[in-house]
């Protein structure tokens, strides 16, 4: 591995002291450049640590959401990032390709033509440089990481979209193993600020625990050498496809191509949207964990999600958390992940035959309850996999206010005969903070409660003071 760091530089705007190609008569929003380089020691997949800023920038602000710079490697087009954290210094990791040992160069471009057009600049603070080398345990899920092209829908206003609107913020792997082949197969997920279709906002809060929108995009499968057995993609409707686009080394070339963030294979690179993300894949689900868990250990994200709801108007203009299912301020929610399985004697013909798990909250001042799903089946969860859920509640509601969390069998259709739901677990119960960050858990609960047609409804947690 080989690392560097630079000093502050500012680029864009009128700073004629940045480390710049340009001469001294710059003006506001005109390209800059500023350049990095490191040194591999062996050949590998090379990956960066970019730590930058965007002043005058803030993802709740209309036309001034983000900056964007361009990233070469050696010369060549490699990638954009889109500076969503705004003003403030954040370290955005990114993936470069495959590189030969020896001395790389990156350059980083602010770039006016894909940023919203109330930014004028970007400041690097610094970066670091490092390459997975091909004997690193790591190397498959690095060799094999998918390249996304942004989205560009003429449903949606504007040039270069993501850039102010479903930014992919951060992206994971999972992996796992087939007894009898050996195989592996390595699934890249991607989390989004949001979904600007789809999934309503209220169904998002109740079904998933989020506005932010997560989906897996790629997924190969490898024998033991490492080589390809079989590759694919989740395309328009949520159908799984093989992948038989372009590629850059081994990195498949997508492309997100619907409204709810679906891809598309990219055949040739010229024909795609002209700009792309290629974010570091090192991150990886907890074992056993909802998938948004991986907002909770990148806090963050929590942030751009609430900003963006405020910016795009979606929220109700005054909170009602019991009269209406409609999204008010994302502080006034309690955010749980539990876990439950729901079995049928006879498994239901279809969705509307099943039935829906729904979480209830008591405060500790009176005696109505507050529901994830307000009133509505669609907004349950129904998956049998660790979930996530949002309970809205009145705003200036804090933890200490939480007397009691029950869990609810809510049928989508007419009730099945037979069913069993056991909740086992509360992994974490929070509120976000002023900041739209989470606070402190309030809740970590394990056991076992079980819901019946006869008993739909039952207590997972009571705060000790109560009587």
């Amino acid at each position: 591995m080989a690392a560097t760091a630079g000093a502050t530089s500012v680029f864009g705007g009128t700073d004629d002291n940045a480390d710049s190609d340009d001469d001294d008569t710059d003006t506001a929003r005109r390209p800059r450049t500023e350049r990095r380089t490191f040194e591999a020691a062996d050949a590998g997949e090379a990956l960066l640590e970019l730590t930058a800023s965007a002043p005058g920038t803030d993802w709740i602000e209309e036309n001034s959401e983000s900056a964007v710079v361009t990233v070469a490697l050696d010369g060549e087009y490699n990638q954009d990032v889109v500076l969503f954290r705004g003003g403030e210094r954040f370290t955005y990791p990114l993936a470069l390709g495959p590189v030969e040992s020896g001395e790389h160069t990156v350059t980083v471009t602010y770039d006016p033509a894909k940023s919203p057009v109330g930014s004028d600049r970007a400041v690097v603070h610094g970066t670091a440089a490092s390459v997975v080398p091909e004997s690193d345990e790591r190397a498959l899920v690095h060799r094999y990481s998918p390249v996304l092209y942004g989205r560009d829908l003429p449903n949606v206003a504007g040039d270069y979209e993501n850039g102010y609107t479903d930014v992919p913020l951060l992206l994971y792997h999972t992996t796992s193993t087939d007894d009898e082949t050996g195989h592996t197969t390595i699934e890249y997920t991607v989390i989004w600020s949001n979904e600007d279709g789809g999934t309503d906002t209220p169904g998002l809060m109740g079904s998933w625990g989020r506005t932010t929108d997560i989906e897996w995009i790629y997924r190969v499968t490898v024998d033991d050498d490492g080589e390809i057995v079989s590759e694919e993609y989740q395309g328009n409707g949520h159908t799984t496809l093989p992948f038989t686009g372009a590629k850059m080394g081994d990195h498949p070339l997508l492309e997100t191509s619907t409204i709810n963030n679906m891809v598309a294979k990219v055949n040739d690179p010229d024909d795609s949207t002209g700009y792309r993300f290629f974010l570091d894949p090192s991150r990886t689900l907890p074992e056993g964990r909802a998938r948004e868990a991986m907002m909770d250990r990148n806090p963050w994200t929590y942030e751009i999600m609430a900003k963006g709801m405020v910016r795009e108007g979606r929220l109700e203009s005054v909170d009602e958390p019991t009269t209406t299912p409609a999204v008010s301020d994302l502080r006034n929610y309690l955010y749980v992940e539990f876990d439950k399985e729901t079995t049928y004697e006879t498994d239901p013909v279809s969705e509307e035959a099943a039935v829906g798990t729904a979480l209830a909250v008591r405060l500790t001042d009176g005696s109505a309850w507050y529901t994830s799903h307000h009133g509505d089946p669609d907004a349950t969860v129904v998956r049998n996999d660790p979930a996530a859920t949002t309970v809205e509640l009145p705003p200036g509601t804090d933890g200490t206010d939480v007397a009691a969390i029950e869990a609810r069998s809510v049928p989508l259709g007419k009730q099945p005969a037979d069913y069993e739901t056991v909740v086992s677990s509360i992994e974490r119960a929070f509120f976000l903070g002023d900041d739209y960050l989470p606070t402190e858990s309030i809740v970590e609960w394990n056991g076992s409660v079980t819901l019946t047609p006869q008993n739909p409804d039952a207590c997972l947690w009571r705060r000790d003071t109560e009587r």
